[in-house]
């Protein structure tokens, strides 16, 4: 396996493809400052002997601080050996689900703490994120945290917030297993079937896609509700 714009080998297969198509927010287009830093920073694992042991860490930290998701690198991950993309899923999704477990211990015991650290310096922590999302956990606590463990919303506003609302931890664990499984399996499935074609596609459209797929979900619990 070689650099990020270089060639990535097909985990033994004899297959390989370009590799700088993998994270298109990085390599397709401009990002500025210390983001496209720590963008690139993170790809860089894939290229090295560690890239499972930092997936693991870059999907626990993700969770509660981290501001780069960690698809970016389960993706290059699969790319290089797609016959064990399910194994990288699993390992995703144990870091996202312990990280987020550890973001909703900060909530529950620390916030008063560390609240204007993550102000200051998290994306996607505002006061106002915050009251929205009291707004929301009041009404929908499961749906909340599901919605944000599958689709672009930041997954790691939901997990800190859920302990500092205080939702239930059950109903918040099984949200965040069922939601973060649903995304990473959904991922790493679909590269070990249909290998670099589905990934470019993947990268292009994922945020259009789970937006589209918790939408016909709802549908699907609206006409059932009706039915019923």
């Amino acid at each position: 396996m070689e650099g990020r714009g270089g060639i990535v080998s097909g985990g033994g297969q004899g297959e390989e493809v370009r590799a700088d198509h993998v994270g298109g927010v990085a390599h397709g287009h401009a990002r500025p400052g210390w983001i496209r830093r720590l963008y690139d920073w993170v790809l860089h694992w894939a290229d090295t002997p560690y890239g499972a042991p930092a997936l693991f860490v870059l999907a626990f930290a993700e969770s509660s601080f981290f501001p780069i998701p960690p698809d970016t690198l389960l993706i290059a991950l699969c790319l290089g050996a797609p016959r064990r993309s399910l194994r990288f899923a699993t390992i995703c999704t144990v870091g996202s689900v312990l990280g987020g477990i550890a973001g909703y211990g900060i909530g529950a015991g620390a916030w008063q703490v560390v609240d204007q650290w993550f102000f200051a310096y998290v994306p996607g922590f505002t006061p106002e994120t915050f009251e929205m999302v009291r707004g929301l956990y009041e009404r929908y606590d499961f749906a909340a945290v599901f919605i944000a463990g599958l689709t672009p919303i930041p997954y790691k506003v939901f997990t800190i917030s859920g302990g500092v609302f205080g939702i239930n931890f059950g109903t918040f664990l099984v949200a965040s297993v069922l939601s973060r499984a649903m995304r990473f399996f959904a991922v790493a499935g679909l590269i070990y079937k249909f290998g670099p074609p589905i990934a470019r596609f993947i990268d292009k459209y994922f945020d259009l896609l789970a937006v589209a797929f918790v939408v016909l979900l709802a549908l699907g619990f609206i006409v059932i509700k009706l039915v019923l």
